[in-house]
C-alpha cells in the first residue's frame, strides 16, 4: 500500500511538471546597474520574438513564458544576455560598468590646461524616442536617430542606431534603406539579430540570393532557438520563391521540429501552412490538404483574427484546385466569423480580409461552378458593401464579373450596364492610383532627403575625425618633414574618396528614383490603355445594336469578352511572349472585320523561321496602329482595302513586324475628319509612344517605329515595328 501511493505521489508530481512545461506564467525580469542597483528600463526583453516592455509600476520587466523558453536581454552599452527560463522565479540580471545612465546634472571635469563640462548623455533618450515614434511618423523617427549620431558613440552605440534607422525603414516598407543600414551596423558590430534583420530585408527587396547566403551565414553563429526557428523559416521562403521545392521543405521541416519541440503555437501554425503552399505550387494536392486542415485546427485554436487568415488562404487553394463547392463552404464560415468578429472587437483585420473581398470570392467561384444566380446575388452584395467602405479596387472587380456573369446567362442589357459601370469604376480608380503615385513620390523624397542628411552626418564626422588626426600628426610631424609630407597626402586622397563615395550614393540615389518614377509612369499609362481600348470595342458592340443585328452582337460580345479576359492579364506586364500579342491581334482584326466586312480584307503572315518564344513585346502596342489603319485608313475607302500584317526576321537578333494598308493615307484621313475630331487628341498614339520612350530608355532601344506613306500620293499607310531579342 505504502508503494501505491509513493508511485501515485511521483506520477503527480511528473504531471505537474509537465503541466508546468506546457502552460504559460508570468516571470518578473529585472535589469540592474551593479554599481547604483538602479533599473535599467530601456533594455529589449524578448521570448520566442516576443518584446515584453518595462513596467514602471512594478519596477521589472513582466515576461510571459513557458519551461525551455529562451529569454534574450539586449542593450546598445552591454552584451546580450541569453537564458533559458527554468521556472516562475524572478530572474535577476546584474550588469557590470553600465554607462547608459542619464545624468541629471552637469559633472565638471578638469584637465592640465582648462576645465572642460561634460554634457548630459541623452543616447538611450534619444534612442527610446525613435523607437517611440517608429510606426507612428516616420520623420521624427529619423531625426531623434539624427540626434543620436550627434553624439560620441562607441561601436557598440552606433550599430544600436543604425540597426533601429534600419527597423524604422523595414516598417515603412522602404526595403532597400533597411539593408543597406543593417550592414552599416553589421560594420560596427557583428550581431546576429542585425543578421536576421538584413535576410528579411533582402528577401522583401526580392534579393533572393543574398538572403539566402545572409540567412546561412547566421547559422554560423551563436543562436538562440527561437532565432534558429525563424533562419530556417526564412530560408524556406527564399527556396519556395526560387521554386526549389525540396530546400524548401527541408528547412520549413526543421523549422517546424524546432517549434514542437519548443511547444512555439503561433510558428507550428504557419509552418504547416507554408509547407501547405509549397506542396500546392508543386502539384502534389493530396499532401497539401493534410497540411491545410492541420495549420486550420491549429489556427481555430489559437484566436479568430488567425483563423481567418488561415481560412483564406485554404480557400484560395481549393479555389486553384477547381474544389468550388469546398472553397464556398469554407468562405461561408469566413464571412460568417468576419461579421462577427467586427461586431465584438474594436480592432479590425487585415485589409486583406473584408467581407466584400470574401462576397466577391464567393460569387466568383459561384460563377466558376456555373451556379449564376448565386453568383449574381454575392457579386452584388460585395458591390454594395465595397461601395459603402469605399473599397475601389474589389467594388470595380466585382462589377467586371458582374457583367461576365450578365453576358453568360444572356441578359446582355445588364451586363453592358455593368460593363459601363466597369469603365467608370476604371476612370475613377486611375484618378485614385494618379493622387497615390503622387503621395509616393512626395514620401519618397521626404525619405530620401532624411537619408541623405544622415549619410552626410556621417561624411562630416568622418571630415571631422580626419581633420582632427591632420591636426595632430601636423604638431608630430614639425620635426619630421617627410613623414609630415606622407600623411598629407594620405589624408587629401582620404578626404577625395569620401567626396567621391558621396557623389556616387548621391548618383545612385539619382537613378533609383528615375527608375522608380518610370515604372510608376508606364503602369499609370497601362491603365489608361485598358480604358481607351474598351471605348473603342464597346462602340463595336454599341453599332450591332443599333441596327438590331443581336447575332452579330452576341457573337461579337462573346469574341470581346475573350478579347478582353487576355487583355486584362496582361494589363499589369511590361513585356508578354510574342506569341500571347500574335493571339490578341488575331482576336482584335477578326472582331473588326465582322463589323466592316465590305471594307477590308486582312492578311497575317508571320515567317516561320522566326523562333516567337525568343521575343517579347510590351501588351497592346501594335493595337492601336491596327485600329488606326481601320478606322481611319480603309474606312474612309470607297472601294474593298486590304490590310497585311507582317512579321519577318531583320538580323540575327531583330525582327520587323509592318502593319501596311491601302487606305485613303494620313492627309486625306485628316481632312476628312470632322471638326470635332480633329480637337481631340488620340490618346492611344500619344501612350504608345510615350511607352516606347520610357521602356527604350530602361532596356536599352529595345523597340523602334517607322510610320511612312505607301504610294507617293500620299496614299496607304505603312508601321514598321522593329523589335530585338529578349
Amino acid at each position: 500500500m505504502k508503494r501505491i501511493f509513493q508511485v501515485y505521489i511521483l506520477l503527480s508530481l511528473l504531471t505537474a511538471n509537465v503541466c508546468l512545461a506546457q502552460e504559460t506564467f508570468n516571470v518578473e525580469v529585472k535589469v540592474i546597474d551593479e554599481k547604483t542597483n538602479l533599473s535599467i528600463k530601456n533594455a529589449s526583453v524578448q521570448v520566442n520574438g516576443k518584446s515584453f516592455a518595462y513596467s514602471y509600476v512594478d519596477d521589472f520587466y513582466n515576461v510571459t513564458a513557458r519551461v525551455g523558453d529562451e529569454l534574450i536581454v539586449d542593450h546598445p552599452d552591454f552584451e546580450t544576455v541569453f537564458y533559458v527560463i527554468k521556472d516562475n522565479e524572478e530572474i535577476k540580471i546584474l550588469v557590470e560598468g553600465f554607462t547608459g545612465k542619464r545624468e541629471k546634472s552637469l559633472k565638471k571635469l578638469y584637465s592640465k590646461s582648462k576645465r572642460e563640462i561634460k554634457r548630459p548623455d541623452n543616447y538611450n533618450a534619444y534612442l527610446d524616442s525613435a523607437k517611440l515614434f517608429k510606426k507612428k511618423n516616420i520623420d521624427k523617427s529619423l531625426s531623434f536617430i539624427e540626434k543620436t549620431l550627434h553624439e560620441d558613440l562607441t561601436p557598440k552605440r552606433r550599430a544600436a542606431s543604425f540597426m533601429v534607422l534600419a527597423d524604422v525603414y523595414m516598417h515603412w516598407k522602404q526595403y532597400d534603406l533597411a539593408a543597406e543600414n543593417y550592414e552599416a551596423s553589421l560594420k560596427e558590430e557583428d550581431n546576429t539579430k542585425a543578421r536576421i534583420q538584413l535576410a528579411k530585408a533582402q528577401y522583401l527587396n526580392n534579393n533572393y540570393k543574398e538572403s539566402e547566403i545572409s540567412y546561412k551565414k547566421s547559422l554560423r553563429y551563436e543562436l538562440s532557438t527561437y532565432q534558429k526557428l525563424i533562419i530556417y523559416e526564412g530560408l524556406g521562403d527564399v527556396y519556395l520563391k526560387t521554386k526549389e521545392y525540396e530546400k524548401v521543405k527541408i528547412n520549413y521541416e526543421k523549422a517546424l521540429e524546432i517549434a514542437k519541440d519548443n511547444n512555439i503555437t503561433p510558428k507550428i501554425t504557419d509552418l504547416n501552412s507554408n509547407l501547405a503552399v509549397a506542396y500546392a505550387e508543386e502539384g502534389r494536392n493530396l499532401e497539401a490538404d493534410k497540411l491545410f486542415k492541420n495549420s486550420l485546427e491549429l489556427a481555430n485554436k489559437e484566436n479568430i483574427n488567425r483563423s481567418l487568415k488561415e481560412q483564406y488562404k485554404v480557400a484560395d487553394f481549393y479555389n486553384k484546385s477547381r474544389r468550388y463547392d469546398e472553397e464556398i463552404e469554407l468562405r461561408k464560415e469566413s464571412l460568417k466569423n468576419t461579421e462577427g468578429y467586427v461586431r465584438k472587437a474594436k480592432d479590425s483585420l487585415s485589409d486583406s480580409i473584408t467581407s466584400q473581398k470574401i462576397n466577391y470570392k464567393i460569387g466568383n467561384a459561384y460563377f466558376e461552378n456555373e451556379e449564376y444566380d448565386e453568383a449574381i446575388n454575392y457579386l452584388e452584395k460585395s458591390i454594395n458593401t465595397a461601395y459603402i467602405k469605399e473599397d475601389l479596387v474589389i467594388e470595380k472587380d466585382a462589377t467586371r464579373r458582374l457583367s461576365e456573369v450578365y453576358a453568360t446567362v444572356g441578359d446582355y442589357t445588364k451586363a453592358l450596364a455593368s460593363y459601363e459601370d466597369y469603365v467608370r469604376l476604371v476612370d475613377k480608380s486611375y484618378t485614385k492610383k494618379q493622387q497615390e503615385i503622387q503621395q509616393i513620390k512626395r514620401f519618397s523624397k521626404r525619405i530620401a532627403e532624411n537619408q541623405n542628411r544622415i549619410a552626410s552626418l556621417e561624411k562630416d564626422k568622418e571630415l571631422l575625425d580626419s581633420r582632427m588626426i591632420l591636426a595632430y600628426k601636423d604638431k608630430q610631424l614639425t620635426q619630421e618633414s617627410n613623414k609630415r609630407q606622407k600623411t598629407i597626402i594620405y589624408s587629401l586622397l582620404a578626404v577625395m574618396l569620401s567626396i567621391a563615395l558621396l557623389v556616387y550614393y548621391m548618383y545612385r540615389n539619382i537613378r533609383q528614383q528615375k527608375l522608380a518614377n518610370n515604372l510608376l509612369a508606364l503602369k499609370s499609362m497601362r491603365s489608361q490603355m485598358n480604358p481607351h481600348f474598351i471605348f473603342n470595342a464597346l462602340n463595336s458592340v454599341n453599332s450591332f445594336i443599333a441596327v438590331n443585328d443581336e447575332r452579330s452582337a452576341n457573337r461579337y460580345l462573346s469574341e470581346f469578352s475573350a478579347l478582353m479576359r487576355s487583355v486584362l492579364e496582361n494589363s499589369d506586364e511590361d513585356f508578354i511572349p510574342l506569341t500571347k500579342e500574335i493571339e490578341l491581334l488575331e482576336l482584335y482584326v477578326k472582331l473588326e472585320h465582322n463589323r466592316f466586312k465590305d471594307k477590308f480584307e486582312y492578311t497575317i503572315a508571320v515567317d516561320k523561321q522566326i523562333q516567337l518564344d525568343e521575343y517579347s513585346i510590351p501588351p497592346m502596342l501594335l493595337q492601336p496602329y491596327i485600329e488606326n489603319a481601320i478606322w481611319h485608313g480603309l474606312r474612309y475607302k470607297k472601294e474593298k482595302g486590304n490590310l497585311l500584317i507582317n512579321i519577318a526576321p531583320k538580323t540575327k537578333d531583330s525582327i520587323e513586324i509592318s502593319i501596311e494598308d491601302d487606305g485613303v493615307g494620313r492627309q486625306k484621313s485628316m481632312e476628312m475628319k470632322t471638326k470635332n475630331q480633329l480637337k481631340q487628341k488620340s490618346k492611344g498614339m500619344s501612350n504608345i509612344k510615350s511607352r516606347i520612350a520610357i521602356l527604350n530608355d530602361m532596356y536599352q532601344d529595345k523597340i523602334n517605329v517607322v510610320i511612312s506613306d505607301v504610294s507617293t500620293n500620299g496614299t496607304g499607310t505603312k508601321v514598321v515595328v522593329t523589335l530585338q531579342k529578349k
